[in-house]
């Protein structure tokens, strides 16, 4: 993925409005994010456990979408759709996303199960393991994974159109 600045960010989200885009927080050091090892960016709002973003480079653009899930997590092991990691108890949170425009507006939502710390990235790649949690063995190569995330990341972010 390219770098990406605030500026971008703000103007990417498709499921909230204009002034929510503009009042989320945005990390500080955008520098520091490992950009060629990320598919899409994602971070939590600090201010408010259970909400997160994430930004997806999608054709020509960048998708943004406002993200919510129930802290505490269910205690058991799960698996992120995305991914294909295995957590236990936090690591894996059910991802609810408003849907984009009118369908949004009256409350529709969308949700997939989906790694908490928006790592999905790192952990096809090898970079990241999970704490408790692991990943199976496949015989898949690293670009296949990554090709993974990728189609599922697309998958659900078109789910929020329809």
């Amino acid at each position: 993925m390219q770098p990406v600045t605030e500026r971008d960010i703000r103007s990417s989200f498709v499921n909230c409005s204009k002034g929510d885009a503009k009042r989320l927080p945005v990390p500080k050091d955008l520098a520091a994010p490992p950009w060629d090892d990320l598919d899409f960016f994602g971070w939590s709002d600090p201010s408010y456990p259970g909400r997160c973003y994430l930004v997806f480079p999608q054709d020509d653009r960048l998708v943004g979408v406002a993200l919510r899930y129930e802290t505490g997590g269910s205690g058991r092991a799960q698996m992120c759709s995305i991914c294909k990691t295995t957590h236990t108890g936090s690591g894996v949170s059910l991802l609810t996303a408003a849907k984009a425009g009118e369908s949004g507006r009256k409350g529709n939502t969308i949700g997939t199960y989906m790694c908490t710390d928006l790592a999905c990235s790192l952990y096809a790649r090898n970079k990241k393991s999970p704490g408790a949690g692991r990943r199976y063995r496949e015989d898949l190569s690293e670009e296949a994974k990554i090709e993974r995330v990728l189609e599922n990341l697309n998958a659900f972010v078109a789910r929020l159109y329809s």
